[in-house]
């Protein structure tokens, strides 16, 4: 029997989900992984920045949301009621400053107070003091620093903002943290890619984004100082250093907690976890066959997606973690 390509598509199970440029390649490759796996149900994610995310599942327009930012009180009152909604973590990847300076070999190391002062416009050449201080084996050039940032409402910015506020009381009291902020100088562009995209057009350039786009388009990302001292770069490995060190911190089920500033060896200091948002209830999605095929597809994401994680720079997820996300996926039910 031949089936029709309109019997075909009625078939098909369409999920749509909206948010969080810093994870979109990982989601990107697991919608893809996904698809092969369960042709008939077509996932789709659009990489639209956190604070699109949040008011996309909001107005109950996706299926799911997506932040790098933990839901505020009142973002949780706007959609409803708190405890009709479940936001758990995906996967963890870090936020870099990824600079262009085409002659400097080696990467350059920043601590958090450098950092803040460079996007507070206090510290504006590449040979600052401040900067040879902590490269003793880097040539700086005598060249003007151009902070790039991101112009949309982005967790990525919520991640880099709220690190730099726990290195700087004169940032936090000045700029402070938030998905979206008034930065004093610099050049903007939309979503990571945006911000990739100002920093290898314009030399002496340094911008914040997440570590796998700068992988990914062979940039030059630096070392980070953390509090045990150490200067380290992000990659699975230091990442996931610091989702170790916040299990103190989800305890009793809890699936919500700040990576960034952390203690321990070896952990990145710019360190964060990317949230998926869905309703409990699952009520913004028409029937209860949307419902099952997204929480099918949750849950692989959560078991063999996760080897991916770690092939694309991210951090799975610890056991533990994964463990009790499971357990409230599959408490989730159309009603």
């Amino acid at each position: 029997m031949i089936v029709s390509d309109a019997a075909k598509a009625a078939e098909e199970t369409r999920l749509q989900g909206a948010g969080a440029t810093f994870p979109a390649p990982l989601y990107e490759r697991w919608v893809a992984e996904f698809n092969k796996i369960e042709p008939s149900i077509k996932v789709s994610y659009q990489s639209i920045g956190s604070g699109g995310g949040i008011k996309a599942i909001t107005d109950k327009t996706v299926a799911f949301g997506a932040s790098d930012a933990p839901l505020s009180k009142k973002e949780l009152e706007k959609m409803g009621d708190a405890a009709n909604v479940l936001e758990f973590p995906a996967t963890a990847g870090g936020v870099v400053p990824a600079y262009n300076l085409p002659d400097v070999k080696g990467a350059v190391n920043f601590t958090g107070e450098v950092l803040a002062k460079i996007f507070m416009g206090k510290i504006t050449k590449w040979n600052d003091p401040a900067l040879v201080a902590i490269n003793k084996d880097v040539k700086l050039p005598d060249l003007a620093i151009t902070p790039a940032y991101r112009t949309d409402s982005s967790g990525t910015t919520y991640v880099w903002t709220s690190y730099l506020a726990t290195q700087s009381d004169d940032y936090k009291g000045s700029i402070g943290a938030g998905k979206s902020v008034q930065w004093p100088l610099g050049q903007g562009g939309k979503g990571n890619e945006g911000v990739a995209a100002v920093v290898q057009q314009t030399i002496g350039s340094i911008g914040y984004i997440e570590a796998v786009y700068a992988h990914a388009n062979k940039m030059n990302a630096g070392a980070v100082q953390n509090k045990a001292g150490e200067f380290v770069t992000a990659g699975p490995n230091s990442i996931g250093a610091a989702t170790a060190a916040a299990l103190p911190l989800m305890k009793d089920g809890k699936l919500t907690a700040d990576l960034w500033n952390l203690d321990g060896n070896g952990v990145y200091p710019v360190s964060a976890f990317t949230y998926i948002i869905v309703y409990r209830d699952m009520n913004n999605l028409k029937t209860a066959g949307e419902a099952e095929a997204l929480k099918k597809f949750f849950t692989w994401a959560l078991t063999d997606g996760q080897e991916i994680s770690a092939s694309m720079n991210y951090a799975p997820l610890s056991a533990e973690v994964r463990t009790s996300a499971l357990k409230e996926i599959s408490s989730l039910s159309k009603q």
